[in-house]
């Protein structure tokens, strides 16, 4: 079988809701990944087999989101796209996608990654198309419905993080702490410029002329005194803040997977191989804890023990996700989300899985490691992991 590999890995800046990208639709926002990914990897778009997009926020943004950032980007009209509903994990999903048919050979040269506006979810209007004929009628939050509450049982993530965070003792001044770790090495990355080899500005169209748009928003915002001071988020005993949870933003990350022979044969150079995938589904209510269970099926299959990886960047929907993962897996603190997460970045649900693994490949060839794996947990009760590997030829 054919080895897939990653040509270039590029996102977007992320900004929160309402901020400097709220004007901009998914498609866009993809669309600006996907061509820069091609660019830094020096493939012409004529080579592309398929692009594969995760998204969740789809209502109102028309047809296959995906095609449509494929057709911004100027890939030619003849290859195919996908878009993907994986919920958090939809961007990873994408790229085990495009890893699987590379290594499968159904295709050799592939797009993928992820996008969000959740500035952009509309309300919906239940109903209004039989009509109310009498009485008071409802809107509903896309945004929440769709991305951010169970479906079985109708309540925020949130809820179960807080259940997640009974259970296994950990407590507020922890889930605090690691909060204040996240936003401070996000400020440390950005202050190094180590975030600028991933990062594509993006150019917002304004009334007169234009807003470029080059750093993540949330960093700057960041208050230790207001963080610690936060009432809790979902329930008054909870220990779950909007502070040291993830914040709704908006953004893209896009990757360019290849088939490794055919790409030294056109004289590409690889960030990484990518090593292997695993999903592991459980209880919906649990999905706190479910990367446990991803990163020690894809260990597990690759042979690979904690202490031989170098980085793992574990998505930090809640601080209490990364906690646990690091607790029951023994994960040391100086290899768990080295440039801060998803608490001190934003988490634009369909794009997060592809921009930690970004994140991840662009941080293993600065430290000069060798093994990453990507990890995020996925309402519903499932997790999905994906693992890198930099050798000589990779």
């Amino acid at each position: 079988m054919a080895t897939p590999v990653i040509l270039a890995a590029v996102r977007t800046p992320i900004c929160g809701l309402n901020g400097g990208l709220s004007g901009v639709p998914a498609p866009e926002l993809g669309a600006a990944c996907v061509r820069e990914s091609l660019a830094r990897s020096g493939m012409p778009p004529s080579l592309v087999d398929e692009v594969i997009m995760g998204n969740v926020l789809g209502a109102g943004l028309g047809q296959n989101p995906a095609r449509q950032a494929m057709l911004l980007a100027d890939v030619p009209c003849s290859t195919g796209a996908i878009t993907v509903n994986k919920v958090c994990g939809s961007g990873l999903a994408a790229v085990v996608m495009a890893s699987r048919a590379v290594r499968t050979g159904d295709a050799a040269w592939v797009v993928a990654g992820g996008m969000e506006s959740m500035s952009g979810a509309p309300y919906l209007l239940p109903r209004a198309r039989q009509g109310y004929r009498i009485g008071h009628g409802e809107l509903i939050d896309a945004m929440l419905r769709d991305g951010l509450e169970d479906p079985m049982e109708g309540r925020p993530m949130g809820v179960y993080g807080d259940l997640a965070a009974k259970h296994h003792r950990i407590s507020r001044a922890m889930q605090d702490d690691y909060a204040v770790r996240s936003y401070r090495r996000a400020l440390d990355a950005q202050a190094h410029g180590w975030f600028e080899p991933e990062t594509v500005p993006f150019r917002v169209a304004m009334k007169k002329g234009e807003h470029v748009v080059r750093d993540d928003e949330e960093p700057s915002r960041f208050d230790e005194p207001k963080l610690r001071g936060l009432r809790p988020a979902f329930d008054p005993e909870g220990s779950i803040t909007a502070g040291n949870a993830s914040t709704i933003s908006d953004g893209a990350a896009a990757l360019v997977i290849a088939d490794r022979a055919l790409a030294a044969s056109h004289g590409f150079v690889p960030l990484a191989a990518i090593a292997g995938a695993w999903t592991f589904s459980g209880e919906p209510h649990r999905f706190p804890e479910t990367p446990v269970g991803a990163v020690r099926g894809i260990l597990d299959r690759l042979e690979w023990n904690v202490d031989e990886v170098d980085l793992f960047e574990v998505n930090e929907a809640f601080a209490v996700v990364a906690l646990i993962a690091q607790r029951e897996l023994g994960i040391s603190e100086e290899k768990l989300n080295v440039l801060g997460g998803a608490v001190a970045l934003g988490h634009p649900i369909g794009c997060s899985g592809a921009r930690i693994l970004v994140t991840l490949v662009h941080a293993l060839r600065r430290v000069g490691g060798r093994r990453g794996i990507a990890c995020l947990c996925i309402g519903g009760g499932e997790a999905i992991a994906l693992a890198v590997e930099r050798d000589d030829a990779a």
